[in-house]
Parts: structure tokens; sequence; C-alpha cells
């Protein structure tokens, strides 16, 4: 049968086991195989003779084999097979060594003693230790000559090359996993060989990505020779430079995919809504009069150039970032009377009940004081009553001027939005580009798109993920914003633990409202989250994530609700492996410290109410409004509080295992204090050990507001896969070896020659493998996005 990248890995390993352990791993097809990149690559071994080796450095060397026995343990079943070799015909000094290996099948060792013949002549390839005063090799590399190698000089060579090193696990080792990749690789090139008379050879059953003429120009590798360079080096610069050329590939693939993507947008119609805030009469004018707040000179920017993109008759594309409380929802409010006031409808999706609620009654409240020709304010979530529901639908349907403030009931069918110019997404890493793209399909045109984030996001990383958008930063706060001081709190130091609890007694009775936050809802959440959470490694990081979301609970609107962000902070200090990683106590959850709480002195006579994601939106609405108006000030959450709600007398937040959290939902966690101008604090109880990674990246966050810092730092001490998600989230990114930080010339240079390509060839009609393999990373870049 012909084998090609697409083909099951079965149809060339024929070991059932073996497939399904390589499925483990996420090898299922050649092209998973041969992307499945070895993270190092040994150093070569050195040549030299038995006298010469050093016991710990790996040597190989020339024997013959004097003496073999197989010797039974009498502890336990098995074997030890020992070898005595000796070199003195080869070298002027000859030594004596000992080769020993150990096994409980009889087949291994029937098949080694057949190997170990005595008189034949062998290459050796291992690391020395003493035993018995005598030089010793356990487990070394044999290779026979005359049977495994054709000659000693071809046995050299096969047992000195660098040997390429793959994450694997204690039941599947990296070896086994690169025997099977050359396994892979060599049925490729035998078919190539073997196929020439027919004219398909390895590099047309391996195809290129990037065109011939730009590989030549950046001195690249071809596809074949870079895999082959990868898996089976012959020195280590070819295993750098194999690596370089497919790392390039990435980034030139991405480029190419984000750059066509908004091309194509370029060319579509959108409905053109005029920048008229210049008219004292306008919607636009009226409002930003009627603040009783002067505009920062960061929203000034960022809104006058919305403001000309949205006029425009070809839709925008656009990404706001923002820190935490730095103004985003007025910008898009000022986008959406633009629109509307154009004639339009808008749209603006929050990721969750609570926020949506408060979006709708924010911006209703802000618009009643604009008098006179007030725009219609609707609100979409699945918590509506069907008939409203339906009263919604219909009105939305029919064209009429609105502001929709919806969850993800915007991507449901029966929302149809018909003269739709402007869509605004809050918290885009909550939402994949697969909802995104059903939303701007709803319309007649192609509407605008805002989308909205406060989660820090370098910039290389923006133009990896995000080139298809332009980028804006809204930098400064609002007046009246003041600084949060933020406390590293030892959960084993009670005394200041006590201390923390009495100061939040002191800001409650000053009026003040204070949030406690766990990452888990019940001691069975805890337990789910927290073992999961020990894995710090792998897919199974990720699973056990995902189940402890699925166990929390929670509705469509609320589906990330109590969602940690435990696989993208994980614990440096643990292993590679499963194996290595140590337990966790349990995480603290709602119920837990609910019941802590209410029993402590310092709470006495205080009222306190819990918010999780398995609270129906009733509840959540009763809750949320119970705390602002200070019925029940002191409120026990999960993270559904995380993003967006905003509560003006909330001064105090602590956070419970906050070593367990990533650093960017540490920072959106901490935005939910001082929005009302009082003083905030953040408390970050923690049991992380004083001089461990996690301790450090707490002292991050103690010690810094800058979130574009924070990000800097997470990547510093945790690589920027971790921060980004796709190392952990168990999301199927397209980017294996593209460093977003570290290869930013890399990313700069492919994005320049992207450019030039799509520029002489648009349609890329003359790139087949380069549109396919584009589409493939979109593809890859929607399952990230949603995951992470």
């Amino acid at each position: 049968m012909s084998l090609g990248m697409d083909s099951l890995v079965s149809s060339v390993i024929s070991n059932a086991r073996r497939v399904s352990n390589l499925k483990h791993f996420g090898i299922v097809t050649v092209e998973d195989a041969l992307t499945y990149y070895p993270f190092r690559v040994t150093d070569p071994v050195p040549r030299g003779s038995i006298r010469e080796a050093k016991v710990g450095n790996p040597i190989a060397f020339r024997a013959r084999i004097a003496t073999a026995r197989a010797v039974p343990l009498s502890a336990r079943r098995g074997s030890r097979i020992e070898a005595t070799v000796e070199d003195s015909e080869f070298t002027e000094y000859g030594g004596v060594a000992q080769l020993v290996f150990f096994s409980y099948k009889k087949q291994y060792v029937a098949w080694m003693m057949s190997k170990l013949e005595q008189g034949e002549e062998i290459v050796v390839s291992g690391t020395p230790t003493v035993f018995n005063n005598t030089l010793q090799f356990t487990h070394p590399e044999i290779l026979i000559i005359g049977r495994d190698a054709d000659s000693v000089e071809t046995a050299f060579a096969k047992v000195t090359m660098p040997i390429p090193v793959y994450h694997a696990t204690a039941h599947f080792s990296s070896e086994r996993l690169h025997e099977s990749i050359l396994t892979i690789l060599d049925a490729l090139e035998q078919q190539g060989s073997g196929q020439q008379d027919s004219e398909q050879t390895g590099e047309q059953i391996v195809p290129d990505v990037v065109p011939a003429d730009l590989r030549e120009e950046r001195g690249l590798m071809s596809r074949l020779e870079a895999f082959e360079a990868i898996h089976r080096p012959q020195t280590v610069a070819d295993f750098k430079q194999g690596i370089h050329s497919m790392r390039y590939e990435e980034a030139f693939v991405s480029q190419i995919a984000l750059l066509h993507t908004r091309q194509t947008i370029q060319q579509s119609e959108a409905f053109a809504c005029p920048d008229n805030s210049n008219l004292p009469d306008s919607l636009v004018s009226r409002f930003i009069r009627s603040l009783p707040f002067e505009l920062t000179e960061g929203q000034k920017t960022v809104v006058a150039a919305i403001s000309h993109d949205v006029a425009q008759d070809h839709p925008m594309q656009r990404l706001l970032q923002g820190e935490v409380g730095s103004g985003k929802t007025l910008v898009a409010l000022l986008a959406m009377l633009q629109v509307v006031s154009a004639g339009y409808q808008a749209v603006l999706v929050a990721p969750t009940q609570v926020l949506a609620e408060q979006h709708f009654h924010t911006i209703s409240e802000q618009c009643k004081t604009l008098g006179e020709n007030v725009p219609k304010v609707m609100l979409l979530t699945s918590a509506l009553r069907l008939a409203e529901r339906r009263k919604t639908l219909a009105y939305v349907a029919s064209g009429e001027p609105c502001i929709v403030i919806a969850t993800h009931s915007a991507f449901f069918k029966t929302f149809q939005v018909p003269r739709l110019a402007l869509a605004i997404i809050d918290e885009q890493h909550r939402f994949g580009v697969e909802q995104r793209d059903a939303l701007t399909q709803k319309s007649e045109k192609t509407p605008h798109l805002l989308v909205m984030t406060a989660t820090p996001i370098p910039r290389t990383a923006a133009m990896t993920w995000f080139g298809d958008l332009e980028i804006s930063e809204l930098v400064g706060l609002p007046g009246g914003r003041k600084q949060i001081s933020t406390f590293v709190i030892p959960e084993a130091d009670s005394p200041l633990m006590a201390t923390m609890l009495w100061h939040l007694r002191k800001r409650i009775e000053a009026g003040e409202r204070a949030y406690v936050v766990c990452p888990a809802i019940d001691a069975e959440s805890s337990e789910q989250v927290g073992a999961g959470f020990a894995v710090s490694s792998g897919s199974g990081a990720a699973s056990s994530a995902a189940g402890a979301r699925k166990a929390a609970g929670g509705n469509r609107d609320e589906e990330d609700a109590d969602y940690v962000d435990l696989f993208s902070a994980p614990d440096a200090d643990s292993g590679t492996g499963a194996e290595n990683a140590e337990p966790k106590p349990p995480l603290h959850s709602v119920e837990e410290i609910s019941t802590r709480f209410a029993a402590l002195p310092q709470f006495a006579g205080i009222k306190l109410a819990t918010l999780t994601g398995r609270d129906d939106e009733e509840t959540k609405a009763r809750v949320m409004q119970e705390f602002s108006e200070g019925v029940t000030p002191l409120l026990v959450s999960t993270t559904v509080i995380e993003v967006g709600v905003d509560v003006s007398q909330a001064s105090c937040i602590v956070i419970f295992d906050a070593d367990r959290f990533g650093l960017s939902q540490l920072h959106q966690l901490r935005g939910r204090v001082g929005r009302g101008g009082t003083a905030g604090w953040a408390f970050l109880v923690s049991r992380a050990e004083p001089d461990s990674v996690a301790a450090q990246r707490l002292e991050v966050i103690r010690t810094s507001t800058d979130g574009a810092k924070i990000a800097q730092a997470d990547i510093d001490l945790r690589g920027v896969g971790d921060v980004l998600g796709d190392a952990q989230s168990g999301g199927r990114s397209s980017l294996k070896l593209l460093r977003v930080v570290k290869d930013a010339k890399l990313i700069a240079q492919a994005r320049e020659d992207a450019g030039a390509v799509l520029e002489k060839n648009p349609d890329l009609t003359e790139h087949a493998q380069l549109a396919g393999a584009a589409l493939d990373f979109m593809r890859g870049k929607e399952k990230f996005l949603t995951r992470t």
C-alpha cells in the first residue's frame, strides 16, 4: 500500500500494543510521529579503548567476546547475563571489561546469548561503573560486526552519533519512542527509493511546505531532510539545523495563515458607521459630556482608532488589550453608540451570566443619561423566560437599531442579527475562533469585530496568535483608581492569618466588601482538582484539570465559571513525569472555608454568602445584589467572580491556594477590588515553600501591577508554552517548536517572507501544500484558543 503523511502508524507498525502506546502520546498518523520532536539530543559518544574508560563517562570501544554465560537470579526469577570482553588485539595496551544484562524473559535471554558468542568481534557503547573491582557496563549498546554492522567504522558511526531524547513515560521509554519513529521514517524512505520508477520520491511522499526558492534563500533543509536530521542526527549541528528548519516552517505557516485571513476579511463588505462625534447632538458627544470624569489619554487614543475603523466599508478586526479596570467597557460602549446612531445593531458577548447582567444594567443606566433618542439595550441569556427570550429574538431579527448584551446564547442559530455592524467579544480568552466566526456570519454583511482582554499577552505572542487582528493597548487607569496593596500570607503563619482576618472585619465595619476565593467548590472537587494538578506535565494534567472543571458544574453560560487555571500554572519544582510529581494537599473549597469563617470570632455578627458555578442564575443574581448592597458583605466564591464583576465597595480579596493559580488569573482576581476610589488589598494565601518557583511567582504578583511585566515574568519562570497554555491545556496546537518570545526575530522574518509570497500569489494557487498547512494551522489555532 502507498504510505503518506496521513497514513496511520498501524499501517507501518504491526504491534497493536505499541500502536496503542503511541496513541497516548498523540501519535496516530505518520505526520504525528515525525512531528513528535525530541526536546534535546545527547552529546556524541567519544571513541576509545577499555583502558581509556572512566567511571561515569560514556565511551565506545571495539572488543572481542572472551566468555558469556547466563546466571539465574537467586532472589527472584530472571537471569543475569555476563559477558567478558577484551581489546588487546585492537590496541597497544589491552583491557578487560564485563558486560551485564538483566531480564526475566527467557526469550530475551536466549536471544542475547545467541548474540554473545565467544570470539565475536563487537563494538560497545555505554557508561562504565565498577563492581567487584571490575570495569562493568550495564545494558550497553552492542553491535556484532558482520551481523549488526557491515564494518567496524559503520558500527562506530551508529553507536557514537547523538541520540534524540523524547518526552516519555515510565511505561514507554524515550528509546522505544525513538525506535518507533525511526521505523516509520525508514518505511517512508524505502518507499521513496523503491518508487523512483514511478517518479514518487521521498520528497514527494513528505511534501515541502515552504517554497523551494525561499527555502534555499534562508538556508533551510527540506522536510524529509529535517526529519532525518532531527530523529537520526549524525551530528549535533545537524540536529540543530533540522530543528531550525521546522521551527521556521511553523513561523512561516502561521504568518501565511494569519495574513491570508486578514487579506480575505479586508476584501469583504461591512456596514460603514460614520463618525459623528464632532456633532454636539450625536449620541457619542452627548454621552461623553454626561460622564462625571474625563476620558484618559489612552481611552481617547483607542476610541479614535476604533471610530475611524468602524466608519470604513470593510470590516475592522481589532484586539483591545487593557489592564484590569482600565475602562475597556466604556470604550466598547462608545463604539456601540456610534453604530446605533448610524441605524445598525451592536452585540456585546460576555463569558458569564453574572458579567452579562452587570453589563446590561450598567449600560442601560448610562444610556438613560442621554435623554432623547435613547438606544434600546437588550439582554439575551439562557436564563430568560421563554416569552421574554422570544420577544428579544424577534426584535433583534427585525433589524431595528439596538445594543444586545448576550452570553453564549449569541452563538445559537436562533439568534439572527441582520444588520449587525459591530460584534464585541469581552474577555476573548473564554471564547474560541469558531464561536467568533459564528457570530460574524449572522449579519447581511461582515460586521466589524472588537475582541477585548485583560489577560496580558506578550506582543510576539499576539503577533503569532492574533496576527489577523490590529492590536490596541489601553494604557493608564481612570481617575480615582488607587493602587492595590498585595500581600503573600503563608497559611502556616497563624498570627499573620489572624491579623489578615481582623483587617477584613475592620474594612467590612467601614462599609466595604470582601471577597474570599477558593479554587474548589467542595471536598470532592478539591480532591479531583488537586489530583489533576499533582501531575504537572503532559496531557494527564490537562485531562484531570478538564475533569475538575466538569465536576464544578454550571450551565452553558457559565461553562468556565469555576475555571481554575491549574494547567497553566504547573509546579515547576515537580519532575517532568507523573512518577516524579509529589502529591499535593487537597485544595481549599468554598464549602470548607465558608464553614470555617462562619465560626471565627472575627466574623461574629457578619452575614456571609457563597457563590459558585453550580448555583442557578436566580441565586447568582440575588447573591451578587445582596453583596453589593451590603446585606452579605463577605462573599466566599470560586473564580466565578474573576471576569468583569464590578462591585465598587469591594476593597479586599483573599485568595486561598494562590500558589496553585496562574499569574494572569491572580492578576484578574486582584482587579476585582479597589474599583470605587477606595484603597484595595489583595491577600495571597499560600502553602508554597519559601524558595520554590511557586513562591517566586507570587513575589512577582506582590511587587507588580503591570500586566505586561507579569506576563514576561511568567514566561521567564515557566516558559511561553505554559503561559499560553499549549503545553498543559491538552489542546493540540499547531506550534510545537516555535517559541513566540525567544523566536521574535524569526517570526518577524517569516512575516516579511509570508507577505512577499502572498503579494505574488494572493490565493496560494501555486502553493497547494502551503495553503493546506495554513488551513491546518487555523484549525489548530481554533482548538488551542478555545481551550486556552
